[in-house]
């Protein structure tokens, strides 16, 4: 684990259209300790080409290449090969502002959390601003993250260094491991701590529409049922408040 180092994964399954936005958007960070090991989860179109030109250009970009075996997977390939003292994983098709890794490093050691995450914008396809940005409570308990994922995968930044690294829960197949991670690291401590700023460009792609998150009712209910453990009312509770959010997030 080498201290100051951020460990950025970045899992990508035909993800060409934009990585190249992404990788850019974390070569402009302004605070440069950093490296980005891209899992190429099988793809079939360039992800591996636009990848690994980054990679031959600068050392910090890591390029790991499996079969396809979905985000959990991908994830823990790229987490077995990071060596930071910070982890951040960060889709393929979303931003960070240039500032990001500064400003949550120094929240971080404001707060003294070893979790943290920011609000973010919205983006469609084009990249042009949509809905409102998604603002975090500023303090995140386990019983907040028992209702609903509080913490934007893009923006989340976990120090390992009293816990060692947290890995992906594969048995999820992809649903909502990016969820469950975050629940974990948020337990090991007890909060995560929101900051304020908008330091992040969170992509909706059309896939990502509310009529296709309504396809997910049920593998969300799943989900507080199996992994969180809730009871059967509880879980139909949650699974109502999620819904709620999501349509006003996404309408």
């Amino acid at each position: 684990m080498i201290d100051g180092l951020v460990s950025i994964i970045t899992p990508c399954f035909n993800g060409a259209r934009f990585l190249a936005d992404t990788i850019e958007s974390v070569l402009g960070q302004t605070y440069a300790q950093w490296e980005m090991i891209i899992v190429d989860d099988g793809s079939s179109d360039d992800t591996p080409r636009i990848a690994g030109r980054y990679a031959a250009r600068d050392g910090r970009v890591q390029l790991i290449r499996q079969q396809n075996a979905g985000t959990a997977r991908a994830r823990n390939a790229g987490m077995r090969r990071a060596r930071g003292r910070y982890i951040a994983l960060l889709d393929a098709d979303d931003l960070w502002e240039p500032d990001f890794l500064e400003k949550q490093l120094a929240f971080m050691g404001q707060t003294g959390a070893i979790c943290v995450c920011s609000a973010y914008r919205h983006i469609d396809e084009n990249g042009r601003e949509i809905q409102h940005p998604t603002v975090p409570l500023p303090r995140i308990t386990p019983k907040d993250m028992r209702v609903m994922n509080r913490i934007g995968c893009l923006t989340g930044l976990y120090d390992a260094k009293a816990h060692g690294k947290v890995y992906l829960h594969e048995e999820l197949h992809s649903i909502r491991d990016d969820y469950a991670y975050w629940y974990d690291i948020v337990c090991l401590e007890g909060e995560a701590r929101g900051n304020p700023q908008i330091l992040a460009r969170y992509r909706v792609q059309t896939n990502s529409t509310t009529g296709n998150k309504l396809k997910l009712v049920s593998k969300q209910y799943h989900f507080y049922r199996q992994y969180l453990k809730h009871n059967v009312m509880t879980a139909c509770l949650n699974t109502v408040r999620w819904g709620i959010s999501g349509i006003r997030k996404f309408s």
